[in-house]
Formats: structure tokens, C-alpha cells, sequence
């Protein structure tokens, strides 16, 4: 199983970036898929999360209402369209998916100037 976070970069405080995570290796529409983000210091922790159909989602609370996340399991693809960025959502951003989550990609890294 291989994923490939993408779509990172510098953006100005409340700016957007859509990040995209490609998954191969497995049938994409088994298992639920989720972001996760690791800021300079800190332990990973929970972003987002969407079950193997998509028609659930979960949202750590500091993200809810400016970030979402979707996935389209024709395209074997996961996104998090981020908007209303701030300087704390500056990380290193991964996607993950597996029964118990245990497949991660490579991150892609996110810097929100202020």
C-alpha cells in the first residue's frame, strides 16, 4: 500500500490549499481514510477522517468549519480542502488509511505565514 500526499506549500494567513493524497496498492473503497498533522515540536495529531464511503466525516475541532475533507475512491484519491488558513495550522501534513490506520504516506508540508 502506497499513499502520496501532495498539494502543500507557503500561503498567506486566511489564504486556501487543497492537498490531495493518492492510494494505490489496495481497493481504495475499503477502509475509512484520514489527514493528520504534526507541527514543529508537537506529536501527529488527528486533522480529519472519512469512512470508506464517504458519508461520514469527523473533524478535529480546531479545523471545523474551514477544513474539509472528501475522497473520490474512483480516482483512488483522499483531499482536504483547507480554507481560512492560520499560522497555527502550520505542519507537516499526512494521509493515512488501513483497518487500524497503519498505512501512512510521506507528508506534505503546510506553512502559513502571519
Amino acid at each position: 500500500v502506497q499513499l502520496q500526499a501532495s498539494g502543500g506549500g507557503l500561503v498567506q494567513a486566511g489564504g486556501s490549499l487543497r492537498l490531495s493524497c493518492a492510494v494505490s496498492g489496495y481497493l481504495f473503497s475499503t477502509y475509512a481514510v484520514g489527514w493528520f498533522r504534526q507541527a514543529p515540536g508537537k506529536q501527529r495529531a488527528f486533522v480529519a477522517g472519512i469512512t470508506w464511503s464517504g458519508g461520514s466525516t469527523d473533524y478535529a475541532d480546531s479545523v471545523k468549519g474551514r477544513f474539509t475533507i472528501s475522497r473520490d475512491n474512483a480516482k483512488n484519491t483522499l483531499y482536504l480542502q483547507m480554507n481560512s488558513l492560520k499560522p497555527e495550522d502550520t505542519a507537516v501534513y499526512y494521509c493515512a488509511t488501513g483497518k487500524i490506520m497503519e498505512y501512512w504516506g510521506k507528508g506534505t508540508l503546510v506553512t502559513v505565514s502571519s
